[in-house]
């Protein structure tokens, strides 16, 4: 037997000639390299910033967004996990079902090992594992030149086989291959091919491991293998691996169309590629026809998520106008999934509009109860309970909505504007009570806690209107200003400013900010009675009843109004109008003494004694302890029994 010593010279080469080949290769890459770097060091950049932005906290979700996140069992999570990514590739292999959202319990949670859809699961990464180690691992036989996908092996007669040639195929390409750019040249001496690529081709092993690259890299983030993401599935981000799918679909179609030998088997690969490739542009045409509108895209989502769907399809109802449809369909939503906080509260709000006010007390409650933190919630059974009378139950619940802690909120922004809007009407509350001192507390604490967003000119104003009651001018035209200042065209400020203005003397000042209200909105009977009561204490009598008949006529709904109008055609000695603006009033709010004895009394100056007698009978029914409307029913009782039209005063 033949010893071969290798000497130290020849290793030494050996080892430069390996060291110049690495040295080239680095020097030929280092472009390659440093673009990869850079591209890498500035995502990592902006992954930075963005977390700043969110407070140096991960994002919160709720345990409807991604269930299995919150499942406190890990053979939950962990085999759900598995499971999500086999679906997305059946989403990619037969995008039969597909939603606009997959929470809620969409995609029903893996409990057990006994679970059938584990299957799926070990069939999804044995396939994975299969193309891996296909692309990766595969013995690959020495091999000639490779031109355009062709490995040809040349012998004469002698050597090789009877014909002269012998040919070795690599994966995907064949003798015949038409694709192959080459330049024959035939000698009568024997046979020479020369064979010239101009696009080699890639193998198929390389192309197997980038499409693996493409549909497994991107879609990392959204397995839940680093943390914990806000949905089940999302079709969005298949948008990147589905390149690698459509990848790894045309490199099979092409291998075994190279492997199929009879032209009527190459014929029907071909006719059912096309056919596939028709189906899924048919698919995509239909798909398309659910994004045209939001009301399309949530009904198409119905079968798959129908608490989701039919939740956001009442808003788009809601939003249409469609009142009765769209309380339809949260009610649907909430068939389905009874303790959607948003969903309960959305009907609530619905409701509210709908002036069903107890009904909607009763969802907002519900709402409340499913999530304690949605001060929106408290904010609107405030409100309320304040127009029903039962103050102290609002008191309460504006009270509640403050102290909510601002952590752990789906909605930060919208949640601080709830609580700074509680604070606001808590203050409001307190003020028409008569306690100021009270009411500016807490008017400053909204001041503190409301959001950049929030506009704070209502908060400003009222600011204002409670240092007006305590008599401290200075400090209510500060605020007024502020108010200005925080909104130019804000009609309430220029009305209570004007009325300010008024009370220090500058009456032209006064006079100005009035009109500049009715200038901002003509429509707005308010601003016209803002303007006849000062015109009424500056004795412009006539002035002052042409405003308070446009105020009447402009806001007729509104009983503040229209009340207010007849009694300033009163002071201005118009009787006859104001009875009609006081019988306005009456029937707007027919059970408010108020009201009633008013009327009674107009009626009484008018002459018409007995319907005045009939109101004011009814003003005491509701009010029997009214001292004024007792002293107008006797001197007209007297007047009565003096025209005979009552014999016996009681």
């Amino acid at each position: 037997m033949r010893h071969v010593h290798r000497c130290d010279k020849c290793s030494r080469g050996a080892n430069e000639r390996g060291s110049l080949f690495w040295k080239c290769r680095v020097r030929k890459n280092a472009h390659l390299l440093l673009n990869v770097f850079v591209l890498a060091a500035w995502g990592f950049f902006l992954l930075a910033c963005r977390f700043y932005w969110m407070g140096n906290k991960p994002p919160n979700f709720s345990n409807s967004d991604n269930p299995a996140a919150d499942s406190p069992s890990l053979i939950t999570r962990t085999l759900t996990f598995f499971y999500l990514p086999a679906v997305n590739f059946w989403l990619l292999l037969c995008p039969d079902t597909l939603s606009f959202d997959w929470s809620m319990d969409a995609v029903p949670l893996i409990r057990s090992l006994a679970d059938w859809r584990n299957f799926h699961t070990v069939v999804f990464y044995s396939g994975l594992l299969l193309l891996a180690w296909f692309g990766l691992w595969t013995h690959r036989a020495p091999r000639g030149k490779d031109t355009n996908g062709k490995v040809h092996h040349y012998t004469n007669g002698r050597n090789g086989n009877s014909n002269g040639h012998s040919y070795s195929y690599n994966d995907y390409e064949h003798v015949n291959n038409s694709n192959t750019d080459a330049h024959i040249n035939n000698t009568q001496n024997g046979t020479k091919k020369h064979y010239e690529s101009r696009t080699p081709l890639p193998t198929t092993e390389n192309v197997v491991v980038f499409s693996l690259g493409l549909l497994a890299i991107p879609f990392l983030p959204a397995t839940n293998l680093f943390f914990y993401v806000g949905f089940v599935i999302a079709e969005r981000v298949l948008y990147i691996p589905s390149m690698g799918f459509c990848l790894l679909v045309a490199v099979g179609i092409r291998s075994l169309y190279i492997r199929l030998r009879r032209r009527s088997s190459r014929t029907m690969l071909v006719y059912s590629s096309a056919a596939l490739v028709l189906f899924f542009g048919v698919k995509t045409v239909l798909r398309n026809q659910d994004w045209q509108n939001e009301e399309m895209l949530y009904k198409s989502g119905i079968y798959v998520n129908p608490a989701k769907a039919w939740g956001n399809l009442g808003n788009v109802l809601k939003s249409q106008g469609k009142m009765e449809r769209a309380e339809q369909a949260y009610r649907n939503a909430l068939y389905y999934r009874s303790n959607m906080a948003d969903m309960l509260y959305n009907l609530g709000l619905l409701l509210q509009e709908s002036n069903k006010f107890s009904e909607a007390l009763h969802y907002y409650k519900l709402a409340i109860g499913s999530r304690p933190t949605l001060a929106s919630a408290y904010l609107n059974t405030g409100i309320i309970l304040m127009n029903q009378g039962r103050l102290d139950e609002a008191k309460r619940t504006f009270l509640t909505c403050a102290d909510i802690p601002d952590e752990n909120l789906k909605d930060p922004h919208a949640h601080k504007s709830s609580v700074t809007s509680c604070l606001y009407n808590l203050g409001k509350l307190l003020h028409e009570q008569g306690h100021q001192e009270e009411a500016l507390s807490v008017f400053k604490e909204a001041i503190q806690k409301m959001p950049r967003q929030f506009a704070p000119q209502s908060l400003y104003n009222m600011m204002g209107e409670a240092y007006i009651r305590l008599s401290k001018l200075t400090e209510a035209e500060f605020w007024y200003r502020e108010s200005l200042r925080a909104k130019p065209d804000h009609i309430p400020a220029h009305l209570t400013y004007g009325k300010l203005l008024a009370m220090t003397g500058q009456k032209a000042e006064a006079e100005r900010y009035f009109l500049k209200a009715i200038q901002l909105d003509p429509t707005k009977g308010n601003c016209y009675m803002h303007y006849g009561q000062f015109l009424l204490e500056e004795s412009r009598l006539l002035e002052a009843a042409e405003m308070a008949k446009t105020a009447a006529r402009l806001d007729s709904g509104e009983f503040d109004v229209v009340f207010n109008a007849a009694h300033m055609l009163r002071q201005a000695s118009l009787n006859e109008a104001a009875e009609k603006y006081y019988g306005q009033a009456a029937s707007l709010r027919p059970n408010y003494p108020a009201a009633l004895m008013n009327l009674g009394a107009i009626l009484h100056l008018n002459g018409k004694l007995q319907e005045a007698e009939a109101n004011y009978l009814r003003a005491l029914q509701l009010k029997p302890d009214d001292a004024i409307t007792q002293s107008n029913l006797r001197k007209l009782w007297n007047i009565m029994e003096k025209q005979g039209l009552r014999t016996t005063s009681p």
